[in-house]
């Protein structure tokens, strides 16, 4: 895919400029308003969220909701159409805007922030966080801090769901999107959640990708 080598390039130079998620503008900024130019727009929600909540999440439910790196909106769209109060956040501001341009009537409250460096004032707040693929478009020596980050903005009796491409401790890291180890989400469980389900499967894109889908609970 042109794209993702395309995006592999632009991570590699800001790595080597110790800048690991300041790539994520120049991306957005530089697509001009072309989704097909980023890897992960699909203009639609994640199916693999969108199996789980058809499972698990009844609609009507007006719990405060986060969608982490929430790219063009469809996941925190999709939430906000089931009944959550959602608020999504990017770290580019040139995504938050595309999103309040895709959906001007939207009840979703969209955000620039830096997963590293979420604002104080949503430690612990949320009853419900999705983080799909972000983590997984984060070099691993950064993703520690970053599942840290992730864990704290789950409010008591919160849900975090978290969806990623998945490996063996024994695999190569390959190259970005880089698949995790069960061990680095065990993170979340050193940070104060308690691991509710967890799935490890092969999905339906072509080709197929090992996924870890999983979900934790604050008691």
């Amino acid at each position: 895919m042109k794209s993702r080598s395309q995006a592999r390039a632009l991570v590699q130079q800001y790595l080597n400029r110790h800048d690991p998620a300041g790539w994520f503008e120049q991306l957005y900024s530089e697509a001009e308003g072309k989704p097909d130019t980023i890897p992960w727009a699909d203009m639609a929600p994640n199916p693999n969220v969108t199996v789980w909540l058809d499972r698990r999440l009844a609609g009507g439910n007006e719990c405060a909701a986060a969608v982490v790196g929430c790219g063009l909106g469809d996941d925190a769209e999709e939430l906000s159409r089931r009944g959550l109060r959602v608020t999504a956040f990017d770290i580019s501001q040139t995504a938050i805007d595309w999103c309040r341009r895709r959906f001007p009537n939207s009840g979703v409250k969209y955000v620039v922030a830096d997963l590293l460096r979420t604002p104080a004032t949503w430690r612990r707040t949320f009853d419900f966080v999705v983080e799909s693929y972000t983590l997984q478009v984060l070099p691993p020596d950064v993703r520690p801090a970053a599942i840290r980050q992730l864990a704290d903005l789950v409010g008591g009796r919160g849900t975090l769901l978290v969806v990623a491409r998945g490996r063996e401790p024994t695999d190569p890291e390959g190259d970005m999107p880089w698949p995790l180890t069960r061990r680095e989400l065990d993170g979340l469980l050193e940070s104060g959640l308690r691991l509710e389900e967890f799935e490890d499967y092969v999905d339906a894109e072509d080709p197929p990708v090992r996924r870890f889908r999983a979900v934790y609970r604050r008691p």
